[in-house]
């Protein structure tokens, strides 16, 4: 897979463009509305929100609204405040109708919300290690009945596998035809759900024998990346700083969130597992787990993982050149964390440690 940092540029540049001054049809009246297009705020800070009119120009009311969510009315343009201490953070639309002599206009324009706080700094501690196969290019891993659930990734190589924790090999292996990209996957009941990479298609497994059961399409974001699940509906990744919500059984978007921290958005979020309440994610080519706010977007905590597993250590050559931390699986028992990465040698039981 590869960076997404272009198409997010893109995406945000458009959006931005969107405009903090329109020019309204009908009536012609030139109506602006503060604050500017792009202005950044924090989550708690108040933002005032106003339509400014000409001289010559008296709205009879002006309504507001957040990404098609009302906000309130006003019987003049001294504008409103917005609280912004339970509002999903990344870009967020404004709009303001204006109402004059039965006609209505909208002038719009566009905030970017983030974390109120910095994330908590976090190290880790190795507790065991595991042995892990080196041609598994690992996009999804779960911890669930005493084994690991593991999705490889890379065409032609595609698999999803049932793995023995304490040897490393699989029991059971299900190949994807040559023109799959395997990504991440979920345990749901009695089923195993993966994604796939560019090629739209997601895939029903049964749970015990890896077989296939069925096949769905999902259009859902850029591309299919990390998958986990919270015991009610789906959070997917894309390639960008979107985490998207999917219905369990029919896997259609339900909502998303946008990754932030207290400084910009977050992309290439990757490889996801739901930890008592929160998501867990790699962040790709980093050594980065972020905890997520699964209502908000926030990122919490930032687990420095380097030297997990030393970059002196590994194999050199392109094949190896994005072989990175890549997969976070928890046994909910026994509260044991695991992590590994693409094609590492072994698998690492871990505890975070706050610095």
């Amino acid at each position: 897979m590869m960076n997404n940092k272009l198409k997010i540029f893109f995406a945000a540049a458009l959006l931005l463009a969107f405009g903090c001054k329109q020019k309204p049809s009908g009536s012609g009246a030139d109506y602006t509305i503060s604050p500017e297009a792009g202005t950044t705020y924090k989550a708690g800070d108040v933002v005032k929100i106003k339509v400014n009119v000409p001289a010559d120009s008296k709205p009879d009311s002006v309504v507001y609204s957040i990404e098609q969510t009302r906000l309130g009315l006003g019987k003049d343009t001294s504008g409103i405040s917005l609280k912004t201490d339970t509002i999903p953070l990344g870009i967020k639309l404004i709009t303001a109708k204006v109402y004059q002599g039965g006609k209505s206009q909208d002038v719009s324009t566009n905030i970017l919300l983030l974390a109120g706080k910095a994330p908590e700094a976090y190290t880790y501690k190795v507790e065991k290690t595991y042995p892990h196969d080196t041609s598994s290019y690992t996009e999804g891993l779960q911890y669930q009945d005493g084994v690991f659930y593991e999705s490889t990734g890379d065409y032609e190589h595609s698999t999803i596998r049932k793995v023995d924790p304490n040897t490393g090999k699989a029991l059971v292996v299900t190949k994807l035809d040559k023109k799959y990209f395997g990504e991440g996957l979920s345990v749901v009941g009695d089923k195993v759900i993966q994604l796939t990479y560019r090629e739209k298609v997601g895939f029903v497994y049964d749970k015990n024998t890896l077989k296939l059961l069925n096949t769905f399409v999902n259009n859902v974001g850029v591309e299919g990346w990390g998958m986990c699940f919270d015991g009610k509906k789906l959070y997917m990744d894309d390639s960008t700083n979107k985490i998207w919500f999917l219905n369990k059984d029919t896997y259609q978007e339900m909502g998303s969130i946008n990754v932030c921290d207290d400084k910009k958005q977050i992309d290439s979020v990757n490889e996801l597992e739901y930890i008592d309440g929160k998501l867990y994610a790699n962040v790709y080519q980093t050594d980065d787990i972020l905890v997520i706010n699964p209502k908000t977007g926030a990122v919490e905590q930032k687990i420095n993982m380097k030297n997990l597993y030393p970059e002196s250590e590994r194999p050199t050559g392109r094949d190896w050149s994005n072989n990175v931390l890549n997969g976070i699986a928890y046994d909910a028992a026994t509260k044991r964390i695991f992590v590994t990465g693409k094609k590492w040698p072994k698998m690492y039981q871990v505890k975070f440690v706050k610095i």
